[in-house]
């Protein structure tokens, strides 16, 4: 009698090592952040070292320009345009400083009194972005045309009393002054203070209000010792979102205000497109953004989130 040979039995495949499988899940995030890279690398970085290059050339525009690392041009630059430097950050900080007041209240109201509004005060809010900024921004010199509606109740109350005494209209107008610009400045950027302040806002446990009501706290009391410290990180972004595309803005300083009122991107659109000073037009670029990096890293050390902890 012959045995019978045993049936052969299924082989198993073999496993991929296990360094090449943790190598390839430590490169899953590289593999995702790619496209990003690129698209900053194409949209930025190269952009930005092409006009670091642009800011050190001398030359003209029949002539050519050529890199001759003529760093005097910044210098010349910084003091030949110093005051439209101070006019942008001076506007800039008045129209944040304009959105706070005026989003933190309504901020406030959508993430805790809204109810069930809640959905519509945010698509208001947000509403103005459906609109050109343009439009929106030329909508404002009917709003504060001369003899308007608006200039009248100014008058009436004597506001235009005051704004004149601090240098921010002349007279019985508001058109064509710092406070048009200013208006419009704060119109436009003011959705980008509330949304950020809703966010942290609505984050904000309900109940830290009950024990605060329980510890006999004073509604103020706990608007200034529980509400506002935890609501800083909107604060800071809200304000950052604010205050740093303000400073380079110059549609509404074009539209709303008058030569006196040019600030630091009027000159750098006009050194683009009408003198077509490049180098220059570059060099007020990095100042610009360098100015605005400094302080912004300042604001943020002082009063950054990572100091709320």
């Amino acid at each position: 009698m012959t045995a019978t040979a045993a049936p052969p039995q299924a082989v198993a495949p073999a496993e991929p090592p296990v360094h090449k499988a943790s190598l390839r899940k430590r490169l899953v995030p590289y593999w995702l952040l790619l496209p990003g890279i690129l698209w900053l690398l194409v949209f930025f970085v190269l952009p930005m070292l092409y006009q670091a290059s642009t800011s050190v050339q001398t030359g003209s525009l029949e002539e050519g320009f050529k890199v001759t690392w003529h760093f005097q041009t910044y210098w010349d630059a910084l003091t030949e345009y110093y005051p439209q430097f101070l006019r942008s950050l001076l506007y800039a900080a008045t129209a944040t400083v304009l959105c706070l007041l005026l989003g933190y209240p309504l901020a406030y109201l959508i993430a805790f009194k809204a109810g069930r509004w809640r959905n519509l005060l945010l698509v208001l809010v947000i509403a103005p972005f459906f609109t050109s900024f343009l439009i929106r921004t030329l909508a404002w010199k009917t709003i504060l045309a001369d003899g308007g509606p608006v200039v009248d109740v100014l008058n009436t109350l004597h506001v235009l009393d005051v704004t004149s005494w601090l240098g921010m209209t002349e007279g019985e107008r508001v058109l064509a002054t710092p406070l048009a610009v200013v208006c419009g400045l704060t119109y436009n950027f003011l959705p980008f203070m509330i949304l950020p302040l809703y966010t942290s806002l609505e984050r904000i446990d309900t109940r830290l209000h009950e024990a605060a009501g329980d510890l006999y706290a004073r509604p103020s009391t706990t608007f200034r010792k529980v509400t506002f410290p935890l609501s800083m990180p909107g604060v800071v972004s809200g304000t950052l979102l604010t205050f740093i595309p303000a400073s380079g803005d110059y549609v509404n300083a074009e539209l709303l205000g008058s030569t006196d009122t040019r600030m630091i991107g009027n000159v750098i659109q006009s050194q683009y497109l009408r003198i077509l000073d490049y180098p220059t037009a570059a060099a007020l670029s990095f100042i610009l953004m360098a100015i605005v990096l400094i302080m912004v890293t300042v604001y943020i050390r002082r009063a950054g989130t990572e100091d709320l902890v």
